[in-house]
């Protein structure tokens, strides 16, 4: 089966096409990023280009030039050149951004290193990248060293420790002769712009090469589907070591002059929100499903009982209509009237208190989020839609509009890609995406691009007459039990989450075994609001995994999403872990992806208490509960 794209043309704005907006193929493209940021900054100079929460520090297009200009200079007073590597090791932060783009002005690739990464992984990173210099803060110093990386000069962006460069001192190694727009100019589009290390779920991170015209291909093949202004505002809160922060925060940053908030704690993303009122914006699905659990509570706690029971009714139209989009059942007159009522009362005000209420567009991708979130959020009058790609495709490969979005599905490949599925069920995907390579890896590369171009993409997909993509599953990671049935533990795990919101990551087992069983851990976040609530001693992971309520409530919370499956899908045993997952652990990925391997091998012993004629203390069924357990009450 092969899927084709054809390259179209749009009608685009005078301001639009001066900043490259437009056809992907389209004369007014920039050649570089080098030259798309030196068009953003002279849009409108004095426009507000980078903030913080709060807006306590802000720069402009003109500070900001004038900043890149300088790191510029004083790298390559260091010896930084064309071709050469810059990583960098740090919060979301604004002086993150003049450091990473003035790298590239010098035609070196600028790469973001996890913040979690240990001394050895590192050393790994750092040395396959022939980093020469590392920029970061100063907590990060000690283990840059303790690597043993060949880094040549390390600048602290937050202080001074000895052997460091301040960035102050960096710009000030600047030579007054420094040629900035003869360097910028000579970088060519090929010239590699960063790298983006996989999450080492099967091994050492291998480091994706993409190119300055992968990335604007990029850039120009979304935004083609999902516009893009001048001064649209968004929120920087994924590490930028993630794809999907460099592509919707940087790089469409510095091509089409989006405003930056940066957040430096993920976990102040409701604050930041409500702060920025972003007009374009995306998150994983993890925290998409955290502000729904948010919306929730805070309606349950609402004090005013007439304003209760109006938020409440509210919800409850909206609920309707998100459940009449699921099963394409169409509103009645009377229906879509109430909804409007409650949109105008209610809806409206919840989406501005939340901060979503100047969204032109919002998108969740990375992995599957539930189909009851996306429910819920269009219910609430903010349609998100699911987009699918990967590191080795520069990020998104397959998107479409919020009005053309289908539950479920990933939309269709972007223009200028081609698709094909083989016969295992496994997305092959050719064109312009497609990364330059795995640095310094050769066979690795050939193992994932063949001779003929194709990226053998390790997702099993399906797809429907109109081209519309629907994630199975990763094709390594498929359940076969022992009867032969194949199965996507994603798919249980999303249905379990969505069902129990104290459920913060799960992991099915079933391969090559009768039925299916789950290692559960509590959700750190809603674990602390549920037991300050219900007055626990602390909100260890362990006092609530043997908490008595807590256990009723993840029984009938995986009872419930068992409802949800088909009967060889379901959770017939769990056990509830007494730890939390934490993103770069041994658990999970940086990227929050699940660590299946390690995770078999470190809960041996409790997978096999799972399959045990006589399962002892620990191991749990499902159960309903005799009364539905209200929402609210676990938060």
């Amino acid at each position: 089966m092969s899927i084709h794209t054809d390259t179209g043309t749009t009608a685009v704005g005078a301001e639009r096409a001066a900043l490259g907006r437009g056809p992907v193929a389209g004369p007014k493209r920039p050649r570089t990023f080098c030259e798309a940021f030196q068009r953003a900054a002279a849009v409108a100079p004095d426009a507000v280009a980078l903030r913080t929460v709060g807006g306590t520090r802000t720069l402009s297009w003109r500070e900001y030039a004038d900043e890149v200009r300088g790191v510029a200079a004083g790298l390559s007073a260091l010896g930084v050149g064309r071709g050469d590597t810059v990583a960098l090791m740090m919060a979301n932060r604004m002086e993150f951004y003049p450091l990473e783009v003035g790298a590239q002005h010098l035609g070196a690739a600028s790469f973001s290193v996890y913040n979690t990464s240990s001394a050895e992984q590192l050393a790994h990173v750092l040395t396959n990248a022939g980093a020469k210099v590392v920029v970061c803060e100063a907590q990060y110093v000690d283990r840059v060293r303790r690597s043993g990386a060949p880094v040549e000069h390390v600048v602290c962006v937050d202080g001074a420790p000895e052997g460091t460069i301040t960035v102050e001192e960096l710009v000030g190694r600047g030579s007054p002769g420094f040629d900035f727009d003869a360097a910028w100019r000579a970088v060519e589009p090929d010239d590699v712009l960063t790298l983006i290390y996989t999450s080492g779920t099967t091994g050492e991170p291998k480091g994706v090469e993409m190119t300055h015209e992968n990335l604007l291909f990029e850039v120009f093949a979304v935004t083609d589907v999902l516009p893009v202004e001048f001064g649209d505002r968004i929120t920087s809160f994924l590490p930028s070591a993630h794809i999907a922060d460099r592509v919707f925060c940087l790089y469409l940053h510095e091509v089409l002059g989006t405003q930056i908030t940066v957040v430096p704690d993920a976990r102040q993303i409701a604050a930041a929100l409500a702060d920025c009122r972003p007009t374009i914006w995306g998150a994983v699905p993890r925290v998409w499903e955290k502000l729904r659990a948010g919306v929730e509570a805070a309606v349950a706690a609402e004090p005013d009982e007439a304003r209760r029971q109006g938020l409440a009714w509210a919800l409850g139209v909206a609920a309707r209509k998100a459940e009449a989009g699921l099963t394409g059942v169409e509103l009645s007159a009377e229906q879509r009237a109430e909804y409007a009522k409650a949109d105008e009362l209610v809806l409206s005000g919840l989406r501005a208190r939340v901060g979503l209420d100047r969204l032109r567009w919002a998108v969740s991708g990375a992995a599957p989020i539930p189909k009851e979130v996306l429910a819920f959020f269009s219910g609430l009058g903010v349609p998100i839609t699911e987009l699918w790609g990967m590191s080795e495709l520069s990020c998104v490969a397959s998107v479409v509009s919020p009005a053309e979005h289908r539950l479920g599905t990933v939309g269709r490949l972007v223009t200028g890609m081609e698709g094909r599925i083989a016969q295992d069920g496994e997305l092959l995907v050719r064109g312009p995406l497609v990364m330059k390579g795995y640095r310094g890896e050769p066979a690795k590369t050939a193992e994932a691009v063949d001779g003929d171009g194709w990226l053998h993409t390790g997702d099993v997909v399906t797809m429907d007459d109109d081209g519309f993509l629907t994630i199975v599953d990763r094709k390594k990671e498929l359940i076969i039990n022992a009867a032969g049935k194949n199965m996507s533990p994603a798919h249980i795990e999303n249905v379990m989450k969505a069902a129990c919101p104290l459920i913060g990551g799960i992991a099915t087992i079933g391969d090559r075994r009768p039925y299916n069983t789950a290692l559960v851990v509590l959700d750190a976040e809603t674990a602390a609001t549920y037991a300050a609530r219900h007055a626990l001693p602390d909100a260890s992971a362990a006092t609530l995994a043997a908490e008595a309520d807590v256990i009723r409530r993840i029984r009938a919370g995986v009872a419930e999403g068992n409802d949800r499956l088909s009967r060889t899908e379901q959770v017939k045993r769990f056990r509830i872990l007494p730890t939390f997952w934490e993103p770069g652990g041994d658990e999970l990925t940086p990227t929050s992806k699940l660590r299946r391997k390690p995770v078999a091998e470190k809960y041996a012993a409790e997978i096999e208490a799972l399959y045990s004629d006589a399962p002892g203390a620990g191991t749990y069924e499902p159960e309903a509960p005799l009364a539905p357990v209200p929402a609210s009450a676990t938060r």
